[in-house]
């Protein structure tokens, strides 16, 4: 399954809490990809290709919502879907108690406050919790 993944900084959407609302979006060889914030938007709009090259096989687990390499995965299969999770055997097993809450949460259907609690995500300029220079 695909989720979200900002196509310049190969962070997690829903892993930063960033609903389809929220997120930047921008349509490029006739497919949608979808960032993070403005400033990634705007820094892959500058080499689109190698940022593509450099985020193309980002997978995201489940239920940590780490963002891995597709080849440092462990594959599951549920329902006819593949599903790629971290090595940790611990959210294998948390996926199992409630795959149908995970399926949607990885699909931007669920409501998730991200690591960030609800806030703008990691990269707004208005983001209290940001760290200033």
């Amino acid at each position: 399954m695909k989720t979200p993944i900002c196509a310049a900084c190969g962070c997690s959407l829903i892993r930063l809490g960033i609903t389809q609302e929220k997120a930047n979006s921008f349509h490029y060889n006739e497919k949608q990809y979808w960032f993070c914030c403005e400033g990634c938007l705007e820094l892959f709009k500058t080499n689109p290709e190698q940022f593509l090259k450099e985020t193309s096989d980002l997978t995201v687990c489940p239920v940590c919502l780490a963002e891995k390499p597709i080849n440092n995965t462990i594959k599951h299969r549920f329902n006819g879907t593949i599903f790629n999770f971290c090595r940790c055997p611990h959210c294998l097993d948390v996926f199992k108690e409630d795959q149908d809450y995970f399926i949607r949460r990885l699909a931007w259907q669920t409501d998730y406050a991200g690591i960030f609690g609800g806030q703008d995500g990691c990269c707004k300029k208005n983001n209290s919790n940001r760290i200033q220079e």
